[in-house]
């Protein structure tokens, strides 16, 4: 008989052939055989009602019994930043611009109790109004809620150029305004972005981390920010993270007091009272921490820490590396002058731009002329893990892609007394990290000694939308909050979700989406269930529930189609049974009465995945609304119409491009409500700044921006008419508006209090001209992006269509293949990429060869005679796909790179390419080539 701890080699259709093994009676059954048999059999029931498995603290569980629980709906936050837990299952989250919200933890429900004042803009020296990272930036409840209702907001002040740590009392759902308590306070400038950090934690001390940014620019150059000269001093992080008495670039370490003060705990780096020093410090020398967590075992902290932009090594230093750092007490973690593992940057002279030696980490002194700390700084601790946005030689299962670490916690078990269902004790002691770009989560390995020992994927089939917080709850589940895919603006996929293991029956994956989600009465679509799955391998039930316009509609086909006529928003339900009875659901929502826009920014001939230095791009942005008219019939005017032309140099540098996108869009979305007002009478009773008969544009936004539903009553309002909120002079009522335009007044209106983003939209069409290839260096990415918001209709709130193209330098990176077979990566004693075996492969996903003339292969001379060599085939679509293009027979002996051309048919449209490596006499798994890069070349 297998033992319970065992069940976990059998699959669920071996248990049942078990139990009708031990329930067939053909033959009567006495004595001891018997008694086995009814043993057998009622093992065999239990373990099929609800059997559980048993895991082993030494191998890594089954990863499909972890399940991602999305607890709230689409569109509930406005650029989440961090979470705390409170008492009865709720979970309090603050977003970037003020607004604090409470998620119930069983209905997923999301409540917004208070919106605080907070700064979110910066001014630089050329007079340009952009979006910061800063706002609200960090929350967390004291450890003792449950008796004096505390929290902890960590936010950029309205009006100061400082950051405030603030204690509030919070009841119930009630943020006592005449609680507020300044904590602490961080000076800081508003004239450059970036980095502002804002992740807390307290120990079991009742101490309080507090991780805070660099408040520095983000140099072009992308390395270290080391420049002294007058002027430049938010060029120099010498300033903060490399100054001992300046709380920017920090860790900070403090103990808050009852009074709303706070006192200095023992153990922080610099004693209190040393001369030069702040004592709050507990580490120093970073550039952007990012999320804190503290071990309850061993009292050590751990972060995420973002890096500077670059993607390769300069004269002033290394590329740039993001990093997942530990302390196991206080320390200088390096920046600016180290990075990853002490990798030393350059002393730069910026005067006259000559280079002094590389900085020496068994000495590093600060000699800058903004250093108002000590000279002589302490020895730099390396980083636990770093990578760049290129592979990684030493922690290559990080992958290759934009990068910005996140941080996570620590997993101990006995943190979580009442938990129904606790991780794993595999994961104990482990670190769990989560990435904001790349969506992974690792699970990191450390030695007795806390010492970095492995890493591995945790739960790989789960992504998220960047995280950019993770904590355990209370109830021992994985806590994951989502931002979303873009910066500075609320997104449909910003979420509060889950990671809850399962160790018995595990109820299905489901997943919904529609052909068509919004558009015109009548709206077909088929609704579909693709994607669905059941681990356990059960049959399972379908049934949709599409609840909206006044109805309620059940179908239970797994991908049935749909018309609905009634405009109005709806919400269809996907709920999967499986055969135990266990159920999963997922929601999406279907808008009826308003097509998108059809927003199109075309490039006439142009290859729409390569740019090439040098060249000449013509371009033109068309709009179509079914609606509002169209761009070419003029009812859509340019001014409404949002055009962003960037160069993203270093990487992934998306603060600047989201910046530069989110003023284009405020310019010309709230430019329909403008060009409205000015049509109607609203001058007769309102002006910009001043009270006239009514109340000023400036002070409506101020009492209703960022509220909940005051859009849609504001604009009822403006219909109807309405008195007695401003005084005695009744507002006209406006029969003959529609809807659609009264919701794009009032939003214009409520934009006017704001601090205008000078950005401008690019024009509609134009020649554009592609960087020369001396300015390449980088091989960075163009992003060309157009966007309309139409007026949305009676029914139906305004929908945003936009086209966003991406063209990347001219070449393709063996190490970011989007899949290979027989792709090998070996980094010693040097570094090489084998292809080993007749019919290995590299292949690539949406590639455009429209105007491509060839393609040149860079590979490694066979020096040592060990490769077989080889053919290059360029196929489409697969590795036996259409053939275009072929190398001849490729074997150099010189050493170092060595380039073939191989002309291609003229292609267009976006394929999978191959590229496939051939030499049916080698070896089975003989490396044929070393390839180092494939270079794109246009025709001429």
């Amino acid at each position: 008989m297998p033992k319970a701890s065992n069940l976990s080699i059998y699959s669920p259709k071996q248990l049942c052939l078990m139990k009708k093994v031990s329930t067939n009676k053909k033959k009567p059954m006495i004595g001891l055989s018997k008694v086995l048999a009814l043993a057998f059999t009622v093992l065999s029931i239990n373990i099929l009602s609800a059997y559980k498995i048993v895991s082993d603290p030494g191998t890594a569980p089954d990863p499909t019994r972890f399940k991602k629980v999305v607890l709230t709906e689409p569109g509930k936050f406005d650029e989440p930043m961090e979470m705390t837990f409170l008492p009865g299952n709720r979970i309090l989250i603050v977003e970037r611009k003020g607004g604090i919200k409470i998620v119930d933890g069983k209905t997923g429900a999301v409540k917004l109790i208070a919106t605080i004042p907070v700064n979110t803009k910066y001014k630089n020296k050329q007079g340009q109004v952009r979006e910061a990272e800063e706002g609200m930036m960090g929350v967390i409840a004291d450890p003792n809620f449950a008796e004096n209702h505390w929290i902890y907001l960590y936010y950029a002040d309205p009006n100061e150029t400082k950051h405030v740590l603030t204690r509030w009392e919070l009841m119930g759902d009630e943020l006592k305004t005449d609680s507020k308590k300044v904590v602490l306070e961080v000076a800081t400038q508003r004239e450059e972005c970036c980095h502002t950090g804002g992740g807390m934690a307290f120990d079991k001390n009742g101490n309080l981390f507090l991780t805070v940014g660099n408040n520095t620019v983000n140099p072009r150059s992308g390395t270290s920010n080391l420049d002294d000269r007058p002027g430049f001093e938010n060029n120099d992080d010498q300033r903060a993270p490399g100054n001992t008495n300046d709380l920017r670039g920090k860790i900070l370490r403090i103990h808050p007091e009852k009074d709303g003060s706070y006192t200095i705990p023992e153990g922080n780096l610099f004693p209190k009272g040393t001369p030069k020093t702040r004592p709050e410090i507990y580490t120093m020398g970073h550039r952007n921490p990012w999320r804190v967590s503290w071990d309850s075992k061993t009292g050590y902290i751990y972060w995420g820490e973002v890096g500077p932009d670059a993607s390769t090594e300069t004269a002033r230093g290394p590329r740039g590396y993001d990093e997942f750092n530990q302390a196991k007490g206080p320390g200088f973690f390096g920046w600016p002058y180290f990075i990853g593992n002490n990798i030393p940057y350059v002393e730069f002279h910026h005067q006259d731009s000559t280079y002094g030696k590389p900085f020496d980490p068994s000495n590093p002194v600060n000699k800058s002329r903004n250093n108002t700390g000590l000279t002589e700084l302490p020895k730099p601790v390396p980083a636990m893990i770093w990578y760049p946005y290129n592979m990684s030689d030493e922690f290559p299962l990080v992958g290759a892609a934009g990068r910005s670490a996140t941080g996570g916690p620590v997993y101990r078990r006995a943190n979580f007394p009442n938990a129904a269902r606790p991780f794993p004790s595999y994961y104990e002691g482990k670190w769990l990290i989560v990435e904001f770009m790349r969506g992974w989560i690792m699970s990191v390995t450390m030695d007795e000694n806390g010492n970095y020992k492995s890493m591995e994927r945790f739960a790989p089939e789960l992504n998220f939308s960047s995280a950019i917080d993770m904590q355990f709850g209370p109830d021992g589940d994985l806590y994951v909050l989502e931002y979303g895919s873009a910066w500075f603006k609320g997104n449909e996929n910003a979420f509060l979700t889950k990671v809850e293991y399962n160790d018995g029956n595990r109820a299905p994956v489901v997943n919904a989406s529609a052909t068509k989600k919004s558009g015109a009465s009548p709206l077909k679509t088929q609704l579909t269930s693709a994607g669905t799955k059941d681990f356990d391998g059960d049959i399972l039930k379908y049934e949709w529930k599409i609840v909206g316009g006044g109805t309620t509609k059940i179908l239970k086909e797994e991908n049935p189609s749909l018309t609905l006529i009634k405009p109005g928003k709806y919400k269809a339900t996907l709920t999967v049974a499986d055969a135990q009875g266990a159920k999963s659901s997922k929601t999406i929502e279907l808008n009826v009465g308003n097509e998108p826009p059809v927003v199109t920014f075309d490039l006439a001939n142009a290859n729409k995945t390569f740019y090439f230095p040098g060249s000449k791009l013509n371009y033109q942005v068309k709009v179509q609304d079914k609606e509002d008219g169209s761009l070419a019939n003029g009812k859509i005017q340019a001014s409404q119409i949002a055009v962003s032309l960037d160069y993203m140099p270093l990487g992934y540098d998306q603060i600047d491009i989201a910046s530069t996108q989110r003023g284009a869009d405020v310019s010309a979305f709230s430019s329909t409500g403008q060009i409205l007002l000015n049509k109607y009478d609203c001058k007769s009773c309102h002006l910009m700044n001043k009270r006239s008969v009514g109340p000023s544009y400036i002070e409506v936004s101020n009492k209703y921006r960022g509220k909940n539903g005051a859009v849609e009553s504001l604009a009822q309002k403006v219909i109807k008419g309405g008195a007695g909120v401003w005084g005695d002079h009744a507002m006209s009522a406006h029969p003959n508006l529609s809807v659609a335009d009264a919701r794009a007044i009032v939003e214009y209106i409520l934009t006017t209090g704001e601090k205008k983003s000078t950005v401008k939209s690019a024009p509609l069409n134009g020649e554009y001209t592609i960087k020369p290839t001396a300015d390449q260096k980088e091989k960075g990415t163009y992003v060309f992006r157009a966007a309309y918001r139409d007026k949305g209709t009676a029914s139906m709130t305004p929908l945003v269509g936009e086209e966003v193209v991406m063209l990347r330098y001219p070449s393709l990176n063996p190490e970011l293949a989007d899949f290979s077979k027989g792709f090998n990566k070996f980094i010693t004693p040097s570094k090489s990429l084998n292809m080993d075996g007749d019919g290995s492969y590299l292949a690539y996903k949406e590639i455009d060869l429209t105007s491509i003339d060839s393609i040149a292969i860079k590979v490694n001379g066979n020096m040592r005679g060990s490769s077989a060599g080889g053919e290059v085939e360029i196929r489409l679509d697969g590795a036996d796909g259409s053939l275009i293009g072929k190398t001849p027979f490729i074997n150099f002996t010189q050493r170092g790179q060595n380039r073939v051309v191989a002309d291609i048919n003229d292609t267009s449209g976006k394929h999978t390419l191959f590229f496939v490596f051939r030499n049916p006499k080698a070896k089975p798994g003989q490396t044929l080539l070393q390839p180092i890069e494939m270079e794109i070349l246009p025709k001429r």
